[in-house]
């Protein structure tokens, strides 16, 4: 499977083929179970934006249930890590999970609070466990709900509709979907990067 991801006509066939419930599944599982950081969310909504503007799917039902299974996908991470986040840092690496996924995600919480919540929407893997670790610390619900909601919104709604204007107005789009997508995975982890530069930069006195 992953090298037909590596094929345009690949991908968007496959995209075609999860329909709508495979789309809900894969957003939720990425944005908060902890074995679904390698789930590709941003190319996968970029690419049904994408399709939706050839009448693949429909934008509007995107744009309404896809933030929606991102939403509950962080909230069911955070309760994960309210309930079982010990548990987890006490089990022995596999192939599926590592603890040094939850450490690093421990450290980017720690670094920015709850805008991590809305950072990590944008950084691929790291946004899987954040949420986990929300839990893990105790931030209470009512703060993680509303960095949950907007930042939900916000990655979903951004790529859908990136895809979807792209396909109106660029004749034969989906033939550079390659690019395309490492450009937006680029830009994904660029916020995340200048935060952690700024942090890190001494304050001038």
């Amino acid at each position: 499977m992953l090298d037909s991801l590596l094929h345009p006509e690949s991908l968007s066939a496959i995209i075609t083929s999860l329909g709508i419930l495979g789309l809900i599944f894969i957003v939720f599982a990425e944005s908060g179970l902890f074995f679904g950081f390698f789930l590709p969310g941003d190319s996968l909504l970029f690419t049904a934006g994408l399709l939706a503007s050839q009448g693949v799917f429909s934008i509007q039902l995107l744009l309404l249930i896809l933030p929606i299974a991102a939403i509950l996908g962080d909230s069911a991470g955070y309760f994960t890590g309210r309930h079982f986040g010990n548990w987890l840092l006490k089990r022995p690496d596999n192939l599926i999970f590592k603890r040094s996924y939850i450490l690093k995600a421990e450290k980017f919480y720690a670094m920015h609070g709850g805008k991590a919540i809305v950072l990590a929407r944008f950084m691929p893997a790291v946004r899987t466990f954040v949420p986990i670790v929300a839990g893990l610390a105790n931030m209470p619900y009512s703060s993680f709900v509303f960095f949950n909601v907007f930042g939900g919104i916000l990655w979903t709604t951004s790529l859908l509709l990136l895809g979807y204007f792209l396909g109106q107005k660029i004749p034969n789009v989906d033939h550079y979907l390659l690019p395309i997508i490492a450009l937006i995975v680029i830009l994904s982890v660029l916020p995340g990067i200048i935060h952690l530069i700024k942090d890190r930069t001494p304050t001038k006195i």
